[in-house]
């Protein structure tokens, strides 16, 4: 059954316009970018055919556009669609660094600072939220997003550093990112990302899969 002719309820399109991104599985989401799907199979049906084929979204975004083209279901234009959406994922964690790894990578200790946005992705403001010890900072989501509520943001990016130079995520890093999507979800805003900036190097916890 084509996406369209599924329960408004239960349409991902329309769940997602009122009730926000995260609120869809990954297939869905994915299903989405594909737009339709194959004789007998629905987008969402032919989206978890890629994620088990693939692992992960990050396993679908890792895929030369070629290879995507010849699965069923998907071929060259949907592949394309796929692709330039990944990229745009990509670009904004780099956009990110650029703008404020200069600012965090050679502080001596760690620093939460969450850029708000607003509803066309232009930034607001940015803050910083706490500063820790030299392993360590102590965030609440009282304080990253009391701001962005007085700001009217529709949306904010979560940066950090390490000042060990590894932005490599710890389970402290990840339980936080978590925590305060979750929270975000609740406040009807949305966490773009979570940037852990090292020393010349960065990760993005959305590229990761975690947001």
């Amino acid at each position: 059954m084509p996406l369209d002719d599924w329960p408004e309820a239960d349409r991902p399109r329309e769940r997602l316009y009122f009730n926000g991104p995260t609120a869809l599985a990954d297939a869905e989401l994915l299903a989405l970018q594909l737009g339709s799907g194959t004789r007998g199979k629905d987008a969402v049906e032919v989206a978890r055919e890629m994620l088990a084929a693939y692992g992960s979204l990050a396993g679908v975004a890792g895929r030369e556009v070629s290879e995507l083209a010849r699965r069923p279901g998907v071929g060259r234009a949907k592949a394309a669609r796929l692709a330039a959406a990944f990229e745009l994922t990509r670009r904004l964690p780099r956009e990110v660094y650029a703008a404020f790894g200069p600012l965090m990578e050679d502080l001596s200790r760690e620093v939460f600072r969450v850029a708000l946005l607003d509803a066309q992705n232009g930034l607001l403001r940015d803050l910083i939220v706490s500063e820790g010890t030299l392993s360590a900072s102590l965030v609440h989501p009282r304080e990253v997003f009391k701001p962005a509520i007085l700001e009217s943001a529709a949306s904010v990016i979560l940066l950090h550093n390490h000042p060990s130079g590894d932005p490599t995520p710890s389970r402290e890093d990840v339980r936080l990112t978590r925590q305060l999507v979750e929270c975000a979800h609740l406040l009807d805003l949305r966490v773009h990302d979570h940037v852990i900036v090292g020393r010349g190097r960065y990760t993005s916890l959305a590229e990761r899969g975690i947001i």
